[in-house]
């Protein structure tokens, strides 16, 4: 130190980067937060004939890009600014053999501040990428959906006998046929007529009405995939009981002499409100029933119901609360708003369904009151409410909520073998009552 008290010039330098260094090493921790990468939560894979998502789940916005690699097919998609953690590194036991899409899922560095996964993959595919604002219990969610080039068509496989048990003498198109060499009446187009080996009429054996042809019946199990639906204290998911309970009610279907069923989905995937109604048409169902488990805020609730479409508004409050969150169903699912078909949801609102409305009602009251004798009816008479998965203008479609799983007693009821049973039977009894007096035309073409 010098004669007046002042330390030389280096040593107050040092000083001055010592203490430098010490505020910005008690900044770090703030700093640090206010810039965190994104993290990678969860990832979770849905994979089903019709196509195979992943679901990647992060805690923070970020970028990616995304391409397809030739020989052999791949898709590359790289995420910017992500740390590399245990989820990503465990991708690989993600995919399960026998995934009909995804042969492989791998993650790693790619460069700094990217991290890179590669899709080695079955068969050529039309992939659709794209982001998930949170909603529900989900954060942010990348969505990877794998759709085949060349996707399984519903209407052949129902004639093939590969979905809904179609009889020998209704099938039409071999196994390994495709549209283009099938008879004409039976191409994949939107100009479809399925003909029965007996002519499509009715006439009366013993005094009854007796159906000549097949009757095709759509069964929309609720929810799937991303979409749990309603979650019961014990733990249940909407989406399981719907799944199941369909099923049960397929079986019961297909064992009818002059019926068969289709499920929209037959395993744990998402399928948007559109396009179930897409599936039904499609193979020009006569009748659409989708499958539900009511859920209310208050355990109290209970009661099974059925609904149908109302052009004008819910005949309650409680029928405009359950049509709100059962619509609210692609945003939890996840729907890729970008590629939604504008055609059909123009066809849909400008088309007048006051006759398949009033043939909806028909159906709801028979199986309302089929329902009845099994359970308490939360609502006496059917109500109505603008459920987006009802919409198909030319098909009678109801919606049945078969019980409510958010009352705890219920729920038990509605994981219990026996009471699925008995919901399939009321169901499809209700079914029976409404041919018998309201017996199907002959099918006619769908421009």
């Amino acid at each position: 130190m010098s004669e007046h008290g002042e330390r030389p010039l280096a040593s107050r330098r040092r000083l001055i980067q010592a203490a430098g260094a010490t505020l910005l090493l008690l900044a770090t921790p703030t700093l640090r937060a206010a810039v965190r990468l994104p993290s990678v939560l969860a990832v979770r894979v849905w994979p089903a004939p019709d196509y195979t998502r992943v679901a990647i789940e992060y805690d923070a916005p970020l970028k990616y890009t995304q391409f397809l690699v030739k020989n052999p097919d791949r898709l590359v998609v790289d995420l910017e600014g992500v740390e590399f953690n245990g989820v990503l590194d465990g991708l690989a036991s993600k995919i399960s053999a026998d995934d009909p899409n995804i042969r492989l899922l791998r993650a790693g560095r790619y460069k700094p501040g990217v991290v890179r996964l590669v899709m080695d993959l079955k068969n050529e595919v039309k992939p659709q990428v794209f982001v998930l604002p949170p909603v529900g219990g989900y954060g942010h969610r990348l969505v990877i959906d794998v759709y085949p080039l060349n996707p399984p068509d519903p209407l052949l496989s129902l004639l093939d006998g590969k979905d809904g048990n179609a009889p020998a003498g209704d099938r039409r198109v071999a196994r390994n046929d495709s549209a283009q060499d099938a008879p004409p009446e039976l191409r994949a187009d939107n100009r479809i007529e399925m003909r029965p080996e007996t002519p499509a009429e009715t006439r009366k054996r013993g005094g009854k009405p007796v159906v000549d042809r097949l009757v095709t019946i759509t069964l929309d199990p609720g929810h799937g995939g991303e979409d749990p639906g309603a979650i019961g204290r014990g733990g249940s998911y909407e989406k399981h009981v719907a799944l199941a309970v369909a099923q049960r009610l397929k079986a019961r279907i297909d064992a009818e002499p002059n019926m068969r069923a289709v499920l929209t989905r037959d395993s744990d995937f998402f399928v948007p409100l559109h396009m179930r109604v897409q599936k039904a048409r499609r193979i020009q169902s006569d009748l659409f029933v989708s499958i539900h488990a009511d859920g209310f805020i208050k355990p109290d609730a209970r009661g099974s119901s059925v609904f149908v479409l109302s052009e004008s508004g819910a005949t309650s409050s409680a029928a405009r609360y359950l049509a709100q969150k059962e619509n609210e169903a692609d945003l939890i699912g996840g729907v890729n708003i970008d590629v939604k078909d504008p055609v059909l949801a123009r066809t849909l609102l400008d088309l007048s369904q006051t006759a398949t409305i009033n043939d909806s009602l028909k159906l709801g009251r028979a199986v309302l009151g089929e329902l009845g004798t099994i359970n308490r009816l939360h609502k006496d008479s059917v109500e109505q409410a603008g459920f987006a998965v009802l919409k198909a203008p030319d098909i009678p479609s109801i919606l049945v909520e078969t019980a409510f799983i958010s009352n705890p007693e219920e729920e038990k009821r509605l994981n219990d073998d026996t009471y699925q049973d008995k919901l399939a039977d009321a169901i499809v009894s209700g079914v029976r009552k409404y041919f018998s007096r309201n017996p199907p035309l002959a099918k006619s073409k769908q421009a």
